[in-house]
């Protein structure tokens, strides 16, 4: 597998001026916001209607648990059967869910209503960053541009998830407990069923005698079992910070702060995702991974011990600065892991161990937010990255990718960004 990657890298103008790109960019942008609202519009909506956040984090807990299996599942089907046979029914059974999810809560159904709602809520979530992906490698196959879409999507991915917390915060807020949730499944609606009808633009599906090696499980791959824990731990990072920073921020009598330290953590995701593009790396990814996942276990073990706004936005920056490398690189060793014909599968896995991992978080720290002191929940990104980072150092032998009888393009440390967001 090649280490490095060139140093001369065509400019962002030039990819966003590549034909037809817009036309699934934008519609793709608003079909991403549901990973990116879900949990915390849940969140706020149950705690709002329940006055628990245990409840809150258990009920966004399904949704995360449903996603997750489902998603590898939905990502296979693209890869066999199109994805726009897979966006169209998910897109609309998402948004019903949606709505029911929405109506049960305001009308103070028993929990296990809404845990029952929560189940097609997950499931359906549509599945686009790893279809934004693909259609670039589509469009830009050969092309040095590849590298420069690779950071220009995990730059994407990083702006979903400053824009998306702040505006579930505001509507939720602002404007009604419900806001949120309702918000993020019109722009599911919209914004998939656009993307889906951008057929020319969208990946040919996999047809010969040779389809059924090629769609084997991607994760018979050792090496994406190890990637699988290890996004399992930043699912922590993620699914702990929502439920603590609302909590936290209540507690002081802000609870409109909550979006505003979630973005400070987003951006600091966002703005390392854009330097780790833009660097022509001479370290191997593997390495890579070790370093930038140690740092992250570092400073998610500082959080629990913050407990004013500026320090906790300083350390909330931090952790985010050291999520982006961590995973650009866990998705850029896919490449060289699993073949191509499942790399949608794969990709789908560790966007699925994310959801998973939040899932997990936001019902173990909405518990310990609600038995023990404020902050506590802040100990689960602590628990789950120093967890994965050990497996990660124990098993780190399987990221090596097998050899293969083609040549690997240059610049293969950045062909596939970061898929969560």
């Amino acid at each position: 597998m090649a280490s490095t990657v060139t140093s001369s890298r065509p400019g962002y103008g030039q990819l966003l001026r590549t034909r037809g790109a817009w036309t699934f960019l934008l519609p793709g942008f608003a079909a991403r916001q549901p990973f990116a609202m879900l949990t915390l519009s849940l969140v706020l909506l149950v705690q709002h209607t329940t006055g628990s956040y245990g409840a809150a984090g258990a009920v966004a807990a399904v949704t995360g648990v449903s996603m997750a299996l489902f998603a590898p599942y939905s990502g296979r089907l693209a890869d066999r059967y199109g994805q726009r046979a897979v966006l169209v029914p998910g897109v609309l059974v998402h948004t019903l869910a949606g709505l029911s999810l929405t109506a049960l809560a305001l009308s103070h159904a028993p929990l296990w209503a809404l845990f029952a709602a929560a189940v097609p809520t997950g499931a359906s979530v549509p599945q686009v960053g790893p279809m934004v992906r693909a259609r670039w490698g589509t469009k830009l196959q050969g092309s040095p541009l590849m590298t420069t879409a690779a950071a220009f999507e995990s730059v994407t991915d990083e702006l979903t998830f400053v824009f998306g917390p702040l505006l579930a915060t505001a509507l939720c807020t602002a404007v009604h407990p419900a806001a949120g949730l309702l918000t993020e499944a019109s722009l599911t609606l919209l914004g998939g069923l656009l993307f889906a009808a951008q057929k020319s633009t969208q990946p040919p599906v996999a047809t010969g005698t040779h389809t059924r090696v090629e769609h084997a499980s991607a994760l018979r791959v050792p090496g994406v079992r190890v990637l699988i824990v290890t996004f399992l731990g930043i699912g922590t990072v993620f699914g702990g910070m929502q439920v603590s920073l609302a909590a936290f921020t209540e507690s002081i009598g802000e609870p409109g702060l909550n979006g505003v330290l979630y973005g400070v953590f987003a951006a600091g995701n966002m703005i390392s995702g854009l330097v780790c593009g833009a660097i022509a790396w001479k370290v191997a990814p593997q390495r890579r991974l070790m370093v930038g996942y140690g740092a992250l276990a570092l400073t998610a073990s500082g959080l629990w011990a913050a407990h004013s706004v500026p320090v906790l936005a300083g350390l909330g920056l931090l952790v985010g600065m050291c999520i982006a490398p961590a995973l650009i690189t866990g998705y850029t060793l896919v490449e060289s892991l699993v073949p191509a014909g499942a790399r949608t599968e794969a990709f789908t896995w560790l966007t699925g161990a994310v959801a998973l991992g939040q899932a997990a978080a936001v019902t173990v720290a909405g518990q310990l937010e609600d038995r023990f002191w404020g902050g506590a929940g802040f100990l689960v990104p602590m628990g789950g990255t120093l967890l994965a980072l050990a497996t990660l150092l124990a098993l780190r032998s399987r990221l090596t990718g097998r050899p293969r009888s083609r040549t690997v393009a240059r610049g293969i440390g950045h062909r596939v960004p970061v898929a969560v967001d």
